[in-house]
This record gives C-alpha cells, sequence and structure tokens, in this order.
C-alpha cells in the first residue's frame, strides 16, 4: 500500500478582508484569523479516503512556517491524518518563503519518508501561485496529475480526471506521482471534538529547512503589493444610441 504525504499551508482565512501594509510590502497577518488553505483542506480530505478504501497505509501531513502552523496540522491530524512534519522557517525567511522552496522540502521529505503520492492543494489563496505540486513533481522526476477533480487506483497506478479550460482530460499515471487538488474532487469532513481531541496525541516532529538541505534565500523579489483599484460607479443611460457614444468615448469599442 501507498505511504501518502500532503502538503497543507497555513493562510488568512478566506472570510477575512485582507487588508495591505502602509508599506506595500505585503499584507497585514498580526491579529488576522488563520487557517489551513481550502486547497489542501481537500488534499487532505482526499488522502485520508485513500487510507479508509485501504489504497494508502499511512497519510503524513507537512507545513511549513512558524510555529502557528502546528495548529493547520493539528487540524489535518483531527482530518485523520496519521503524523505531521512542521518545517518550522519563521521570522524573515517566512517572509520570502517561495513555491521553489516548499517544493524541494516536500521533494526531500517524500524521499526521507518513502511516499509513494504526495498530494497538496492546486493553490494557496493568498498567493495564488499554482506552482508547488508541479515544482516538486519536477524535482523528484515524478508523473504529476494537476487540477485533480476525481483520482482513482487502477492496475498500474492512478487514473486522474483533470479539470482544464476545455472540459476533463483523463490521463494515467504510475507511481510515484504529485497530485494537486482541485475544487471539485471531494468535499472536505469536519473534525470532530474526539478527533480533535485523539489529534493532540497523535506525533508531529520538528525539522528546520537547514535539517532538510535546502537552502531559503529568495529568487524573486516583492516590489509592491497594492489594493485593486476601487470600481467606477455605473450610469444609466436612455437607450441604445447614447450606450454605443459612451462606449466609442471610452475607447471600449
Amino acid at each position: 500500500m501507498s505511504r501518502v504525504l500532503v502538503g497543507v499551508k497555513r493562510v488568512i482565512d478566506y472570510a477575512v478582508k485582507v487588508r495591505v501594509k502602509p508599506d506595500k510590502t505585503g499584507v497585514v497577518t498580526d491579529g488576522v484569523k488563520h487557517s489551513m488553505n481550502p486547497f489542501d483542506e481537500i488534499a487532505v480530505e482526499e488522502a485520508v479516503r485513500m487510507k479508509e478504501k485501504k489504497l494508502a497505509s499511512e497519510v503524513i501531513a507537512v507545513s511549513c512556517g512558524p510555529t502557528q502552523a502546528q495548529e493547520t496540522l493539528r487540524t489535518a491530524l483531527a482530518m485523520g491524518a496519521d503524523r505531521a512534519i512542521h518545517v518550522e522557517i519563521a521570522g524573515a525567511e517566512y517572509e520570502t518563503l517561495q513555491p521553489l522552496h516548499v517544493a524541494k522540502i516536500l521533494a526531500k521529505l517524500s524521499q526521507d519518508e518513502k511516499a509513494d503520492i504526495v498530494i497538496v492543494g492546486k493553490q494557496a489563496i493568498d498567493d495564488d501561485s499554482n506552482q508547488t505540486a508541479q515544482m516538486t513533481a519536477a524535482i523528484l522526476d515524478w508523473p504529476q496529475g494537476t487540477f485533480a477533480s476525481k483520482v482513482e487506483k487502477s492496475d498500474a497506478g492512478l487514473t486522474v480526471t483533470r479539470e482544464i479550460d476545455g472540459g476533463l482530460e483523463v490521463i494515467k499515471t504510475k507511481l510515484p506521482a504529485v497530485l494537486s487538488a482541485d475544487l471539485r474532487l471531494n468535499e472536505p469532513r469536519y473534525a470532530t471534538l474526539p478527533n480533535i481531541m485523539k489529534a493532540k496525541k497523535k506525533p508531529m516532529k520538528k525539522v528546520s529547512a537547514k535539517d532538510l538541505g535546502v537552502d531559503l534565500s529568495p529568487r524573486i523579489k516583492v516590489v509592491s503589493v497594492e489594493d485593486p483599484p476601487v470600481r467606477q460607479a455605473g450610469a444609466i443611460v436612455p437607450d441604445v444610441d447614447t450606450l454605443v457614444a459612451k462606449l466609442k468615448e471610452g475607447g471600449h469599442v
């Protein structure tokens, strides 16, 4: 049976209105509610379902970040993951942590833990990079099934239904493989109180990027973070001719 490694990220909660810092170097995170990235919840749910179907022997949750990332890992454990690995990254290094760094960390851990499947959310709702799964697969030289809306076991490995612009694409991959979870893959379960209590006793290992031999020097620099422009007020026009004239005036037609 397979061993599954699942990446989970602590992000600002989706219901929180994001505020840009006055110096435009990023967004305000202090005193703001955080939770697990919604796409990563779907990834955890899929891994747990694999274990329930006897397709996986163990589910290991991994998160990179400060001490608070342990809360996100406890949520994954309460959902059904067996154990967790916290890659502690704090301060300035966490501020400049990029998908390539996370991909290298996941690749190293998947080799150390002898994982057969790596599952992550297709993207994080804070930076929307959509790069980690693809980079992890490239570093490991494993096949990848990204934007997965359905994953089934086949004789040789996995059959993955992918969401693409033109509809759906079905691919077959051998194991080991890297998957990224799309929105319609499943509906994550809520962690019950008994499972939340059990999660506190499940093992969580703490390591550093240095322990894994991963250099966290940033490859890109964020020049500026800004709020989107305020939408202009609409106007009601009396007829089609006026509408066409207004569109021409604004250079839209």
